[in-house]
């Protein structure tokens, strides 16, 4: 699998980066390369362009329906349905239940037919499989419902925690992944509300419970210093780490 993050930072877009987006391309047995989102949040549709043709993404994934990470399939909605090739064909998006009508809300839209063509909403209801990946969703702890997303494809896991606090289904859901893209919007200095986000060194030691191979930390937000971060994450994680940052690359 070949992972772009389009956009990492957290609760808004920052100067450095749209909100959370990852762009997940791998080859299925015929040599055909699927593209799937992970997430499309305020900011992120613009720089997607420079990475790939949004209508050659095949699906979309969403792990919750705070404006971070879905906003921007309003503006995709514009995109597949004014395109002057015509009207696209309908693109599944998965996500929490009520996301068909929470879309057509924020945009303004009657709920019938909202954005229903353009869009095949489907809830996570077990492992997806779609083209070469599996996709399992597994609930976390934050605010609202959400889910962070284990993506499994050639033998090789991806596992994108969404946003969470510590919670033991985050652990199990990165068991073993090859690549851990944790949340670290909190730090430990300062005294942080319960069940929202995780600090790097909450995210470095889920990453030690759950036994992943790389590390990559995501969703700072502006106010804060990524570096911050990263040096809680190394207190206690020895192994690859990374910040990630628009248009960075990895293969999983």
């Amino acid at each position: 699998m070949k992972v772009t993050v389009i956009g990492c930072s957290g609760s808004y877009p920052g100067p450095q980066a749209p909100a959370s987006c990852y762009l997940v391309e791998a080859d299925d047995e015929d040599g055909r390369t699927w593209r799937i989102l992970l997430d499309l949040g305020s900011g992120a549709l613009g720089e997607l362009h420079n990475h790939a043709d949004p209508l050659t993404i095949d699906g979309i994934f969403v792990s919750h329906l705070h404006a971070d990470h879905c906003l921007d399939l309003c503006g995709y909605y514009v995109l597949r349905k004014y395109h002057p090739t015509g009207p696209a064909p309908r693109i599944p998006c998965w996500g929490p239940a009520d996301t068909d009508r929470r879309m057509a809300k924020a945009y303004d839209l009657d709920e019938d037919p909202g954005m229903n063509e353009e869009f095949e909403f489907r809830t996570y209801d077990g492992p997806v499989s779609f083209g070469p990946f599996t996709v399992t969703a597994t609930p976390v702890y934050h605010p609202v419902e959400a889910f962070a997303l284990r993506v499994e494809a050639d033998g090789r896991a991806l596992v994108y925690s969404g946003d969470t606090d510590v919670c033991e289904s985050l652990v199990e859901a990165a068991r073993g992944a090859d690549l851990f893209l944790a949340e670290a919007a909190f730090r430990e200095c300062d005294e942080n509300p319960p069940g929202i986000h995780m600090t790097g060194r909450q995210a470095a030691e889920v990453a030690l419970k759950a036994g992943v191979e790389a590390l990559v930390l995501t969703h700072v937000p502006a106010w804060h210093d990524s570096a911050y971060a990263m040096a809680e994450a190394a207190e206690v994680w020895s192994g690859p780490l990374q910040m990630a940052a628009k248009g960075a690359v990895y293969e999983v």
